[in-house]
């Protein structure tokens, strides 16, 4: 079982998806990775997005199968897209995400995933224009300066070696810096080779408007101008970025004021702190439009269709808690949003559980937690705040000072214990108790951040590129043109980054709230990154900071598990099957339809009774657990049935899901058993159906053969009969053709003798038999002399006449042939009729006793006697 597993990622990514599938409410489920920057909140994200590609990916067919790779290499391909652009290496982190991210995960009916959104928070785009010492700027700028090729060198303009003052630390090589890799998830996420071009040679374009630098001017009528080589980086990142380069140049050095009634217009050269402040804007406002539009085309390359997904498991990667030696507004807003998800926590698993116990009725002794709530209220309270004043100042049409602005904090918030002050620092500043700890904030430009101030003529610039991609990212709209500048009685109030960065922050949690939370806290073990190095006071810090002991303690005493009645009787009701049958019968549920007009008490009182059949059947459970060996799962773990939740802990919601499993196996057992009968059954019958069928076709099948046989065989008695007679009738022709006559009338030859009675019988019955006749006349007995050769005779049926006319030579002295011929008397007729039967006319083979004669009538072997 997973619960007796080691903590890991996946774990808690196993859990949501069984959250999921379980149907369980809230179903959608959502993951909030947090810790210090550097402890592997964004390698945590990536890990699980590989997790939730694979398990929520099952497909059934070929087509849906190549339709889930696609979906998932498209969400895997995001990461690296949008870690260049939106990481960088920090003091503490190599690979620190430079804004918040808000990944969800959809999933359809069948807890399958057809694609996922992203939603960004806060980009840090003044990292564009200003990097901390030892510290980096974005890592695609890094990643077009170290991996393009020659040819791309020369079309965007950055030869080797050259030096860009907003690219700091060139020589560091990391991990990250891997521009193919870029390259490749770009294009598959539909963005193609000419528009990668497009992208870069923007990024190019940056990095030469970096290099421009401007002089001090010593007339105030007169714009600053251009210092060193910096008349050659203007050109080239004109040229790069499709501007005209003229234009480009008078809006950096000079403003534009419009006044009075009629909104004339007064063009004022800048100071050279101002002329630096148009140009980083510029760069901030490029990069930050071109992030939104990579960030758009990922969601619409990965987004499914609204109709397609059901649920979602969102995973929430933000900033971790920052404190560096120099602190501004990008800071105080990452921390502030720290705070948030740390209240968020709170409020779920400490503060409400505890609540949620004594609302129940159930003993509960409270446990003491560190609650972070007051410095929220310092931070965001109503109606006096940190935010609320660093807005006002923005409001107040007058030069911000630090030093008022850090005088108006501490007196409006002098009360609250969780505002500080350094009385050793020079420059104007104040402190913030974090939970994680303190932060010393520097009021120098918080109030510039805040207003975040985009020139009209700058976007007006913008909006003349003849570039395909600043053409996209800068429409010429001119509603959009009129709304920017609004008559000044009429003018809306200006939205700060503060604002727009709780606005969204507050819509993150209300998401949050609606969705089942898991919590992965992300623990450094130090703070050099060295490997499989544990500082023990770090790590306890951090764990302290985290509100994690708290939580040890409540989810050791408490209940992690509470589930609603209804939902705890619809999932485990099934339990029943393993009590035997009482004799009230059994009870089911009250109807559905008629829910609305339940009370909660009446449907508590009637869902009791349930519950308790349901509760019985824990000692069954138990005893089976124990029968099985396991004594963690055998120990009676305590189960509370509240008012209207049933609370329990993690072990005991394993057992009732193992037993909810052992009875859908009875059933599918029994399912299957009754389906295999019927299925023998069944067959049983089409084979003996089958049998009969195959009995009677053989019966037909031999009854027509016999059939057939019969009528073969009269078809050839009556041809051989018909052919016998034929032969027997060509035959007698061509013996001789002489007419029969009686015995009385042959003559005998000179020196005969009359025959005895009994011997002129015996030839009277040879002449009728003629063939009986030629037998007895080639008998080795019988009779001899002249009364052989007169039987011989009769049976030839030969003409009286001489007897010199015939020849009669018999060899009765030795073995051999037999011989009869007659002298050929007329011509000899032959007939030949070619015979109906198989074979007839084929002749075999002659034998070596054979002899042949041209009159031969009868061949026989024999052994001859004596006269």
């Amino acid at each position: 079982m997973f619960q007796k597993l080691k903590p890991h990622i996946f774990t808690v990514g196993e859990q949501t998806y069984r959250n999921v599938k379980s149907l369980m409410e809230p179903v959608n489920q959502s993951i909030v990775v947090s810790g210090e920057s550097g402890a592997g909140k964004t390698w945590t994200s990536r890990c699980l997005m590989k997790f939730y590609a694979v398990v929520a990916t099952s497909p059934t067919s070929w087509e849906s199968h190549k339709i889930a790779e696609r979906i998932e290499q498209r969400i895997l391909n995001s990461n690296p897209v949008m870690e260049a652009f939106g990481n960088a290496c920090t003091l503490r982190n190599d690979n620190s995400s430079r804004f918040g991210k808000f990944i969800q995960l959809q999933l359809n009916r069948a807890q399958q995933m057809t694609g996922a959104t992203v939603q960004t928070y806060l980009l840090e785009k003044t990292r564009v224009a200003c990097q901390a010492s030892s510290e980096r700027n974005f890592h695609i700028f890094y990643q077009i300066c170290k991996g393009a090729s020659t040819d791309e060198r020369l079309q965007w303009h950055l030869p080797e070696g050259a030096a860009f003052s907003w690219l700091p630390n060139p020589e560091r090589t990391l991990e990250e810096d891997c521009f193919e890799v870029t390259r490749e998830a770009m294009l598959h996420l539909g963005i193609d080779t000419p528009t990668q071009n497009n992208i870069f040679q923007v990024l190019a374009g940056l990095l030469h408007l970096g290099n421009v630098r401007f002089a001090d001017s010593e007339d105030e009528a007169q714009p600053c101008q251009l210092r060193g080589d910096a008349t050659c980086s203007i050109r080239t990142s004109a040229l790069l970025l499709q501007l005209p380069e003229d234009p480009l140049l008078d809006t950096l050095r000079i403003r534009t004021i419009r006044a009075g009634r009629q909104q004339q217009v007064f063009r004022k050269p800048c100071s050279r702190a101002e002329c630096d402040t148009r140009r980083d804007c510029l760069a901030k406002l490029v990069y930050a439009r071109l992030f939104d539009w990579l960030v758009s085309v990922i969601n619409s390359s990965i987004c499914a269709d609204p109709d397609s997904w059901t649920t979602f498991i969102g995973l929430l990667d933000v900033y971790g808690f920052e404190s560096f030696p120099n602190n501004s507004l990008e800071q105080l807003c990452i921390n502030y949003a720290n705070e948030k998800l740390q209240q968020h926590f709170v409020a779920h698993y400490l503060r409400a559980q505890q609540e949620e116990y004594a609302v129940e009725g159930l003993e509960w002794s409270f446990v003491t937690y560190q609650d972070n709530q007051t410095c929220l209220d310092l931070i965001e309270g109503s109606p006096i705040s940190i935010c609320s004043l660093i807005n006002e100042e923005c409001r107040l049409n007058r030069p911000s000072s630090a030093a008022q602005l850090q005088t108006r904090i501490e007196s409006a918030l002098a009360g609250s214990p969780c505002l500080g002050h350094n009385k050793l620092s020079r420059e104007p500043s104040f402190i913030v108790v974090h939970y994680a700890g303190p932060v010393q904030y520097h009021t120098a430009g918080l109030v510039e951040k805040n207003k975040d101030p985009v020139p009209p003529e700058l976007t007006s610039l913008l909006q003349q590129s003849q570039d395909p991609l600043l053409k996209v990212m800068f429409p010429a709209d001119p509603e959009e043109k009129a709304q920017e500048e609004p008559s000044g009685q009429s003018r809306a109030p200006v939205l700060t980054v503060v604002s727009k960065f709780k606005a969204s922050l507050e819509q993150l949690l209300q998401v949050l709230h609606g969705t089942t939370p898991h919590y992965i806290r992300c623990i450094k073990p130090n703070s050099q990154g060295q490997a499989h190095t544990f500082l023990q006071e770090e790590v306890l810090s951090q764990l302290e900071a985290c509100g994690l002991v708290e939580t040890i303690h409540i989810s050791a005493a408490g209940f992690p598990i509470r589930i609603p009645h209804r939902n705890f009787m619809e999932r485990y009701e099934l339990l029943r099957r393993l009590r035997a049958p009482t004799s009230s019968g059994p009870r089911s549920l009250p109807p559905a339809e008629g829910r609305s007009e339940w009370s909660p008490c009446t449907e508590a009182a009637a869902l009791q009774p349930l519950l308790q059949d349901i509760l019985h059947t824990l000692p069954a459970l138990t005893q089976a657990a124990a029968i099985l060996g396991d004594p963690a799962e055998a120990t009676p773990a305590p189960v509370h049935c509240g008012r209207t939740k049933v609370f329990m802990t993690d072990s005991m919601l394993e057992l009732l899901e193992h037993g909810r499993a052992q009875v859908l196996e009875q059933c599918a057992r029994r399912i299957q058993g009754s389906w295999r009968r019927h299925w023998h059954r069944k067959q049983e019958r089409q084979r003996r159906a089958a049998v009969l069928i195959q009995a009677a076709t053989r019966s037909w099948f031999a009854r027509r053969h016999v059939r057939r046989l019969h009528a073969a065989a009269t078809v050839i008695k009556r041809a051989w009969r018909k052919w016998r007679i034929g032969m027997a009738f060509l035959a007698s022709k061509e013996l001789d053709g002489v007419e029969e006559k009686h015995l009385s009338q042959v003559p005998l030859p000179t020196g005969s003798f009359l025959l005895p009675q009994t011997q002129t019988s015996l030839l009277a019955a040879i002449i009728r038999l003629w063939p009986l006749g030629l037998v007895l006349a080639n008998a080795a007995a019988g009779v001899r002399g002249f009364q052989r050769k007169l039987v011989v005779w009769a049976c030839l049926q030969l003409r009286m006449g001489s007897p010199s006319s015939y020849t009669v030579q018999t060899a009765q002295e030795h073995a051999g042939v037999t011989s009869i011929r007659a002298l050929p008397q007329g011509s000899v007729k032959f007939h030949c009729r070619k015979s109906p039967l198989p074979y007839a006319d084929i002749c075999p083979e002659p034998s070596p006793y054979s002899v042949t004669g041209f009159n031969q009538i009868l061949l026989e072997r024999h052994s001859l006697g004596h006269r």
